[in-house]
């Protein structure tokens, strides 16, 4: 993340300095996973797609704000802790042009009453399948946790 994003979002209140707890990260991470993991074994159909959305983005968001906690700073709304997650360097980086789209569908859903459609659950659930492991496994690597391919605990 650029140094003038940082100070501008600082001096405007989006993000606050934080003290990095290591343990609020790590629960962070694995509250993201265990959520997905549950959301994605509910039977995707009409009546599920919303709350199946609607979990597996907030698995995503809370990713993005345990990656602020790690720079030390703590967001203030979704739309920055969604932006932090795009300057990971991925395998399936043009995928994270679609955390905007994603937030806007679920502000919707929240605070519209929408329903989402077994597409939309279908592409969370494919965003998580394809770039969530990564994530956390890049999570884990910067807080000194090694993923299960390198002889480490996965466990957090």
């Amino acid at each position: 993340m650029k140094k003038e994003f940082i100070e501008l979002w600082l001096k405007s209140g989006i993000i606050r300095n934080r003290e990095k707890d290591l343990e609020k990260i790590k629960s962070m991470i694995n509250s993201a996973k265990i959520n997905a993991k549950v959301a994605k074994a509910i039977k995707l159909n009409e009546e599920s797609a919303t709350l199946i959305f609607r979990e597996i983005y907030e698995s995503i968001r809370q990713l993005g704000d345990a990656k602020w906690e790690l720079l030390g700073f703590e967001p203030s709304n979704h739309e920055i802790s969604l932006e932090i997650l795009k300057d990971l360097e991925i395998k399936e980086k043009l995928k994270l042009n679609s955390l905007e789209r994603f937030k806007k569908i679920r502000h919707d859903i929240n605070y519209r009453g929408f329903r989402t459609t077994i597409s939309q659950a279908q592409e969370i659930l494919d965003f998580w399948d394809k770039c969530g492991e990564e994530i956390i496994n890049i999570l884990k690597k910067e807080i000194g946790i090694e993923n299960k391919n390198n002889k480490k605990s996965e466990a957090i």
